[in-house]
């Protein structure tokens, strides 16, 4: 059966050759690289800006707490709405080009939000098209960085992509805050606009022109049976499902950020309370990506994933006995750690992918990840609801930690055969 008859190669008794870990300096002295994380860097400030300018545009005219929230709202549906269908686009045309393009549309729509005296009713679905053209933006970036960083660098290339997010979560919203508090929302929103404009023009001079990778179909698929394939590579190849959930278990420790206000109310504490235990885990998680790129070997990685899985939400456990504010913070800290292993997951689902059939499951990853982290803080908030903030997430960690154990189990026995599928969809049908 495709994905789940793959045999290990037979142990030998020579010693392997040592492993060479690359270096986050061999990584940025790539050109083409830095377009890319500086494209990407421009892309996370550009969203973190609109959404603290739509937030505070929206309030200030309707002076309504649940449209403003609805406008905030639209910034995370898209991805989970269309992001599966539009990713495929870059398993269609080629990924630099598709990157261009959603630029250059963002550049539109964002400029149109910037016009002062849009009305509500505008603003919403051009919010809506802006963050839906990161859907496929951000597929395309994820299939083309194993071509331009190969083997290990590609590892330490998802690091620092992972830590350049993780820090925009935790600088983002206040930067954000402070720039339209100095100038207007519609200038913060015009800011955002030439931002994708030069993240464009990144992107076509400092990344080259490739060919799609070619598949061997006589025509081109349409987008639809370019998603559903998708669904069947993942979903037909246990390597690739368990790598899958393994990125889906954020949907557990994911809650404490969701519930870092009724948290702060249950130790009496302040706004500034709040900011420090949304902050603790994305912290974690800087200080752990960095880490394990810079000391860990590829193995290493891979033999660590499960055991950091693990650590990611047993900390959290230890919520539900209501310790001061400064064993939280650590506790989540450390929560926050073991979630580096992300990027190991992240890079061997990438690697274990034929080339031509990246994009479309990698959307489906990114888009069953946001979907999983809204349902977990939903789950969280209803449960804290009724037994409290501090219960709420010691029990989040118990079930994720429940859910980390069988999937360390499973790959376990999956990490070996590993190697041999990298590159061919992990001898998926």
């Amino acid at each position: 059966m495709a994905g789940s008859g793959l045999e290990a190669a037979p142990p030998g008794r020579h010693r392997r050759a040592p492993e060479r870990r690359s270096s986050y300096r061999e990584v940025f002295a790539i050109a083409e690289f830095r377009a890319l994380w500086t494209a990407q860097v421009l892309s996370f400030a550009g969203d973190q800006f609109a959404q603290v300018a739509i937030a505070i545009l929206v309030y200030r005219r309707t002076h309504s707490a649940f449209l403003t929230a609805v406008a905030y709202a639209l910034t995370y549906l898209p991805p989970i709405a269309g992001g599966p269908l539009l990713s495929g686009l870059a398993d269609l045309f080629p990924r630099r080009r598709v990157m261009i393009v959603c630029d250059v549309f963002r550049v539109g729509t964002v400029g149109l939000m910037a016009i002062p005296g849009m009305p509500f009713a505008a603003l919403c679905p051009l919010l809506f098209c802006t963050v839906l053209a990161g859907a496929p933006f951000s597929s395309a970036r994820a299939a083309l960085l194993p071509d331009v960083l190969p083997g290990d660098k590609f590892v330490l290339g998802s690091a620092v992509g992972n830590i350049s997010f993780q820090a925009s979560q935790i600088l983002g919203f206040v930067a954000g805050a402070a720039v339209v508090a100095t100038v207007d929302p519609y200038l913060t929103l015009g800011l955002d606009a030439v931002s994708f404009g030069i993240s464009a023009l990144i992107v076509t001079v400092g990344v080259r022109a490739r060919p799609l990778p070619c598949r061997g179909e006589a025509t081109r698929p349409s987008l639809w049976a370019v998603s559903a394939d998708g669904i069947r590579i993942v979903f037909g190849n246990r390597t690739l499902l368990t790598l899958l959930l393994f990125g889906w278990l954020a949907g557990f420790y994911i809650v404490p950020e969701g519930l870092a206000a009724p948290y702060a109310h249950a130790l009496h504490g302040t706004t500034v309370t709040v900011g420090l235990l949304m902050a603790a885990m994305p912290f974690g998680m800087v200080a752990g990506a960095f880490l394990l790129g810079r000391i860990a070997t590829s193995s290493a990685r891979m033999r660590m994933m499960g055991w950091l899985a693990i650590l990611s939400c047993v900390p959290l456990i230890g919520s539900a006995c209501d310790p001061p504010l400064w064993c939280v913070l650590l506790l989540w800290a450390l929560a926050g750690a073991g979630g580096a292993y992300q990027i190991a997951a992240a890079a061997a689902f990438v690697q274990a992918l034929q080339p031509a059939t990246r994009a479309r499951a990698f959307g489906l990853a990114q888009s069953g990840l946001y979907a999983v982290q809204g349902l977990g803080i939903l789950a969280g908030g209803g449960v804290a609801q009724a037994i409290g903030a501090p219960l709420a997430v010691g029990l989040a960690g118990l079930a994720g930690l429940t859910a980390a154990v069988m999937l360390a189990v499973s790959w376990a026995q999956l990490r070996v055969a590993l190697p041999q599928t990298q590159g061919s969809e992990a001898a998926a049908a």
